[in-house]
């Protein structure tokens, strides 16, 4: 019954995915009807991000950069796990999949886990599938995607 947002919110896994919804002002947008499916970093995907990468994320003259890239890890569709894996098997192994951000990530499956290059080559595994919303769907990723450069 709860939103995104709201389920973000109690996770101890996601306080720096939660601080960066917060600051960006992404709060509304994710609370909305959606439906989304959020591709959700958790805290130690971002401390993997070089040092001071999150810190200057969140000053004020990067807001933008900020945005894109949180909005890379959301697609405006309802997406569970079944339906991306039919998806990839159907596309012979890999499934563009157009997020919100404007980013192209590429859906795979490795080791029977889905996994998600970026436009960078950077690769995330989904490690918790199908964590349904009333707004839509988070998978836990282990990696931040990140927007080509």
């Amino acid at each position: 019954t709860m939103t995104i947002v709201e389920n973000a919110v109690n996770s101890a896994d996601h306080t720096t995915l939660v601080a960066a919804v917060q600051h960006a002002g992404l709060v509304d947008t994710l609370s909305g009807d959606g439906p989304f499916t959020v591709f959700a970093p958790t805290n130690d995907a971002f401390a993997a991000l070089p040092a001071g990468s999150v810190e200057a994320l969140l000053e004020p003259q990067n807001m933008g950069r900020l945005r894109e890239i949180l909005t890379c890890h959301v697609v405006a569709t309802n997406a569970l796990s079944d339906a991306i894996m039919g998806m990839i098997a159907d596309d012979s192994g890999a499934h563009e999949v157009q997020t919100v951000g404007g980013c192209v990530l590429t859906a795979r499956m490795q080791d029977g886990m889905i996994t998600l290059t970026d436009q960078q080559n950077r690769t995330a595994t989904v490690t918790v599938a199908d964590v349904v919303q009333s707004n839509g769907v988070i998978h836990v990723i282990d990696t931040v995607l990140l927007p080509g450069a």
